[in-house]
């Protein structure tokens, strides 16, 4: 079973991604509602995996992202985005994330993706 720390700064979006994920194995460990409290939770927790949305308040996800791989260079960051951030997930794939999402995604979608990501070396 995969650990998984869920970032979004609204509080319906990390409880349907804690829905989906815990529906089909993953233990949802901590969640956050900014890139700051992230990065915090990462240090606090090690989750095996981290869902992380882009655009939030106080620290995005980006900046984020370059902090946790700057404490954890083997850390597995998948960003979740909205339609029309094409160049954000660029630079945040350039940044270390290991795959995206889009919003609207499908449930079988965040599944396959986040296990693909926990399965790679």
């Amino acid at each position: 079973m995969y650990t998984v720390l869920v970032v979004d700064d609204a509080a319906f979006m990390r409880l349907a991604i804690k829905n989906v994920l815990e529906k089909h194995n993953f233990k949802v460990i901590a969640d956050a509602k900014n890139g700051k409290e992230a990065v915090e939770k990462y240090i606090e927790h090690k989750p095996d995996i981290v869902t992380m949305d882009i655009t939030m308040p106080d620290m995005s996800g980006i900046e984020a992202l370059k902090k946790i791989m700057e404490i954890d260079p083997k850390a597995k960051v998948v960003m979740i985005s909205a339609m029309g951030q094409e160049r954000m997930v660029k630079e945040a794939v350039l940044s270390g994330a290991k795959n995206f999402i889009v919003k609207p995604y499908k449930e079988e979608h965040i599944v396959k993706t986040l296990l693909k990501v926990a399965s790679e070396k």
